[in-house]
């Protein structure tokens, strides 16, 4: 059996991004409930919101889900404590070590995956006791990695240094996407983009047209002396960029991006001051569709996809 799917418990090896301002209780139950796994975003959640969110996805599913938590978030200690109290069953950690949260997880009886940018953040996370990998590649949305590799070329990479399960992310908007990923070595994805722009997320509708009109080419990768973060090109892109450019501090760079740049523009639709997080695939995808249907059709494109390879008779 495929060891995503068994650790997880889900039918497909599918898990949907924990992306912030998109993934709330009504994109992840709806993943669930399609066979995939779905992760509430926490990142931008108060604590007291996200224990509403967990207790609709009670509600909402009886299928496995998780919770996606960037380790820089303000209240750790506090958003940890309530994982557990709420007997959450999957947790996704990024954006730090996950040394020292792994062990308090485990012993309430959570599995954990944790997403990484290079081979040696992988065994780093071997080591601290993870249950799973995310190898997430320069061409995912949002908060990325600064060695700026891609997919394909990180995915065997991370496989040769780490024996755990390995889902790959960034880039992959397809079920050919999928195959290609596994035949080098991943056992699974995690998606975000397509979530991102279906019908259950969160974002504004006008983040979501806005990205769905993207051409290749209309996002990049910027904000390095901060937290490298793709973005689609606007004004606020425009003056990160030429600020840059220009040497720019990193006090001199938060203050062009002001506050809450990211819900300005994915949640409250500000497509011209706000941040606008979103993978390259978006220019691929063409409509807004429910969560389910994105699921079905990339299990079915992968099957199509792998029949299509063996069709090929080496």
């Amino acid at each position: 059996m495929n060891r995503i799917c068994e650790l997880f418990g889900i039918r497909y090896p599918i898990v949907q991004g924990g992306m912030v301002w998109c993934s709330g209780w009504r994109l992840a139950a709806a993943v669930s409930n399609a066979g995939g796994l779905g992760l509430l975003g926490a990142g931008s959640m108060h604590p007291e919101t996200l224990t509403k969110h967990i207790r609709k996805m009670k509600e909402a599913t009886d299928r496995p889900w998780g919770v996606n938590v960037p380790l820089m978030y303000p209240e750790i200690e506090r958003l940890m404590d309530i994982l557990i109290e709420e007997k959450v069953g999957i947790v996704f950690t990024s954006a730090g070590s996950p040394k020292k949260f792994t062990p308090m997880l485990h012993d309430a009886g959570i599995k954990v995956a944790h997403v990484v940018s290079s081979s040696k953040f992988a065994r780093k996370c071997e080591e601290a006791g993870v249950d799973a990998i995310v190898a997430e590649g320069f061409e995912a949305g949002g908060h990325n990695g600064r060695e700026e590799t891609t997919t394909l070329a990180l995915i065997p990479q991370v496989r040769r240094s780490t024996t755990l399960p390995l889902l790959a992310a960034g880039g992959i908007g397809s079920g050919k996407a999928m195959l290609a990923a596994m035949v080098l070595g991943a056992e699974g994805v995690q998606i975000g983009t397509l979530f991102a722009l279906s019908a259950e997320s969160s974002a504004s509708e006008a983040f979501k047209q806005r990205c769905l009109s993207l051409e290749e080419g209309g996002t990049m990768l910027c904000l390095k002396k901060i937290a490298p973060t793709r973005l689609v090109k606007n004004d606020l892109y425009d003056k990160v960029a030429e600020a840059e450019a220009c040497g720019a501090s990193v006090e001199e760079l938060r203050e062009i991006i002001g506050k809450a740049a990211s819900k300005r523009g994915i949640f409250e639709g500000n497509l011209n001051e706000g941040e606008l997080e979103i993978g390259q695939i978006a220019s691929a995808v063409e409509s807004v569709r429910p969560a389910g249907e994105i699921v079905r059709q990339l299990a079915d494109d992968f099957r199509n996809a792998l029949n299509g390879v063996s069709a090929l008779g080496f």
